[in-house]
This record gives structure tokens, C-alpha cells and sequence, in this order.
């Protein structure tokens, strides 16, 4: 019995070593798999590029830096943003979208909505708080939460932005020198919301402004643009559509079906964003809507945010994403261009967002204005954001 008691005593010892090595490993193994930053020697910058790049507003739409257990204030050896890269890239305005629920496969053709879900493994081993393991509105609650930490341990470098007080703020104390990076709160998919308008109540309080539909499946609001069915807006989808409508948030229809993106279209009077994707005549991806449609999405006042990876740029090179940005300019216009990374959302890149100059080069040796790479590469948003936040 004494042996026994042993040997359990030392099995347990074992167990515990293991999930400690699991707990402490993984998740990064895992995030330097899923959002890896292609070896590369430096891109070569002209100094007439560099002079723009380091003289412009510039913001992102689109970041999943959330999801992952790095502290954003410390320049990171992995992944592809945090507040002092952001700084080296000279990235004024920053989109943080927590994305909430994300089937296996993250297939672009079909997704069914019961398929195993990554985050809730992604909290576990992380050591998310138990609440976010089964409840998809925790979850974007815990991420919210810690990009205010991050703000109330560093607040010289990071300020949230949730009005647009804060966001002129932030743009006065850049003028003035400051290297400080305004920060906002987006939800990738609505899935939070777990079917309760009051619960948009909630993620405007924990700081949200920017709120996407759909992610990789159909749910409560309606169709993904990843299914064969193409549904359009339930009648909550139209609930919420009209909510976010009326408050100082931004509406997002990246991942949303073509339907509901008309739907969308035939019901509101704002500007609406794609805020990352391509353009299809340039990539012909499912990933990307129709020109048609970015069009009527371009006219509402809003923009596209072109992304970095190559399912939508089909070259995720520096040439190839500039090339990506201005075939958007000649189909939509260039008011309606923007940035939209995807940065650490599971995606492969050839440069991390310290490295924007190297588009702002691209974009100059492909015949771009530098009044359009201006607006491309922030002043869009900035109007979008002026537009829909409130004071």
C-alpha cells in the first residue's frame, strides 16, 4: 500500500509538471504558428518615403492582439503588434478586436456554427478566467479588460478612445511630440451579445466602439460570408443593426454574407466599414466581396481596410499589398481606402506593423499620390472615427 501511495504520489508530481509545461508553453508555440511574420531582411525605405511615413496619421482597423497572453507594453520577440512596435511603425490609431468564438478550420467556403470552437481552447490554455470558458460575452469582457490594464500601466503610451474627445486628444499630443498610440475597442462577430440587446449596453460600457456582425459562421444576427447559404439579417440582426446605428459606434460588416451586407446597406444612413478584407478584382477570393458591392459600401461614406495576408491580397509582399491598395483606390475611390491588417488574427505575414514604412515606400514607387497614401493610410479613418463617435 506504501508503494502504491508512492508511486501515485509520483504520478501526481508528473501531471502537475506536465500542465505546468502545457500552461506555460503552448500558447506561445501556438501564436508564433498562427500569426508568423515571414523571415525577411530589411525592406529598403527611400529617404522621401520614410519623410511621408514619419509625417502621417496612420491607423489599423483590424488587430487580434487581445487574444493572446503577450503584454502589449513590451515589444514582443513574436506575433505582429504591440504599443512599441506600433510606435516604430508610427501608428497613431489602433482597432483591438476580440474576437470571441472561431470554428476549427476557419474555412473561407462554409463553417458550420456547432463546429468545436478555438477560443474557448485558446481561454483554457491560457488560463483565461473561468467565466470566459463557456460564456462568449465574458470573454470579450476579459479582453476590454486588458487593454485598460495596459492603459493604466503605461498611460504615456497607450490612451483608449471612446469618444471623440479622446480621439482629438490623442491627435493633439502626438502633434505636440508625444509617442502615444490611441487604442479602440472593436467586437469581431456579435457573438457576445449571446441573442440580448441589453448586452450592447454592456460592451459599449466596458469601452467597444466598433461592432462586426458575423465572424466565421451564421448566428444570431444572421449570414457569414463563409456559408453556402448566403442568409441575410434575422430580425435581432436588424435590432442590433439599428442599436449601433444610433449610438457612436461603427458598423463592420467584415465576414458578413452579401446579403446582409445589403441588408445592412438598405437600412442605415452612416458610414459602413469593411475593416479588413481585399479587393476581388485584384484577388479573386470569396473572402472578398464583389466590386459591385464594395461600391455601395464605399458610397455610404465608409471605407475598406485592405489587409496584409495572401488569401486577400494574393501577394502578401510590401509591392503586392501596395498593389492591393491601389487597385481598391481605382474600383471604390480614394476616400473610401483604409487599413485593415488583421494583425495576429491567425495569419501568416511578410512584415509586422513596426515595418509600415515599407508600404508607404511601395505605394510611392507604384505611381500613388502622396495625397492618396495620406488618406489610405489614416486620414479615412479618421474621418470615419469623427463621423461615428460621440463627444
Amino acid at each position: 500500500m506504501r508503494t502504491f501511495g508512492k508511486w501515485l504520489g509520483r504520478l501526481l508530481i508528473l501531471a502537475a509538471i506536465v500542465m505546468i509545461g502545457v500552461f506555460t508553453f503552448v500558447p506561445g508555440y501556438v501564436e508564433k504558428g498562427r500569426n508568423a511574420v515571414a523571415e525577411h531582411a530589411p525592406y529598403p525605405v527611400s529617404d522621401t518615403a520614410q519623410a511621408l511615413h514619419d509625417s502621417m496619421i496612420i491607423g489599423d482597423w483590424h488587430a487580434d492582439s487581445l487574444l493572446w497572453n503577450r503584454d502589449l507594453n513590451k515589444r514582443g520577440t513574436y506575433g505582429q503588434v504591440d504599443i512599441p512596435r506600433l510606435v516604430e511603425g508610427n501608428v497613431a490609431i489602433q482597432m483591438f478586436t476580440a474576437v470571441t468564438k472561431s470554428p476549427k478550420g476557419l474555412n473561407y467556403e462554409h463553417n458550420d456554427a456547432e463546429a468545436f470552437d478555438n477560443i474557448k481552447l485558446v481561454a483554457f490554455l491560457q488560463l483565461w478566467p473561468l467565466r470566459t470558458w463557456l460564456s462568449i460575452y465574458e470573454r470579450a469582457a476579459y479582453q476590454a479588460e486588458k487593454l485598460h490594464k495596459f492603459e493604466a500601466a503605461a498611460p504615456d503610451a497607450l490612451k483608449i478612445i471612446r469618444t471623440r474627445s479622446d480621439l482629438e486628444e490623442v491627435l493633439s499630443r502626438r502633434a505636440a511630440g508625444e509617442k502615444i498610440v490611441g487604442g479602440l475597442l472593436g467586437i469581431e462577430g456579435a457573438h457576445p451579445l449571446e441573442g440580448k440587446i441589453k448586452n450592447l449596453d454592456r460592451l459599449e460600457a466596458a469601452g467597444y466602439r466598433m461592432i462586426a456582425l458575423q465572424h466565421f459562421f451564421d448566428n444570431e444576427l444572421g449570414g457569414t460570408l463563409h456559408s453556402h447559404e448566403n442568409n441575410g439579417l434575422t430580425d435581432f440582426g436588424r435590432e442590433v443593426v439599428a442599436e449601433v446605428a444610433k449610438r457612436g459606434m461603427v458598423l463592420d460588416i467584415a465576414h458578413s454574407s452579401p446579403q446582409v451586407a445589403r441588408d445592412v446597406l438598405a437600412m442605415v444612413d452612416i458610414p459602413v466599414i469593411v475593416s479588413h478584407s481585399g479587393i476581388h478584382s485584384n484577388c479573386a477570393s470569396k473572402r472578398n466581396y464583389p466590386d459591385d458591392l464594395m461600391r455601395k459600401i464605399a458610397a455610404t461614406g465608409g471605407v475598406i481596410g485592405m489587409g496584409y495576408w495572401a488569401e486577400v491580397t494574393c501577394d502578401d509582399s510590401p509591392d503586392g499589398v501596395a498593389k492591393s491598395i491601389k487597385a481598391a483606390i481605382a474600383v471604390v475611390g480614394e476616400n473610401a481606402v483604409s487599413l485593415g491588417s488583421d494583425y495576429d488574427g491567425s495569419i501568416a505575414t511578410t512584415f509586422d506593423t513596426s515595418e509600415l514604412a515599407a508600404i508607404t515606400d511601395a505605394l510611392l514607387r507604384a505611381g500613388v499620390s502622396e495625397g492618396q497614401i495620406r488618406k489610405v493610410m489614416g486620414e479615412n479613418m479618421l474621418r470615419v472615427l469623427r463621423a461615428r463617435l460621440k463627444d
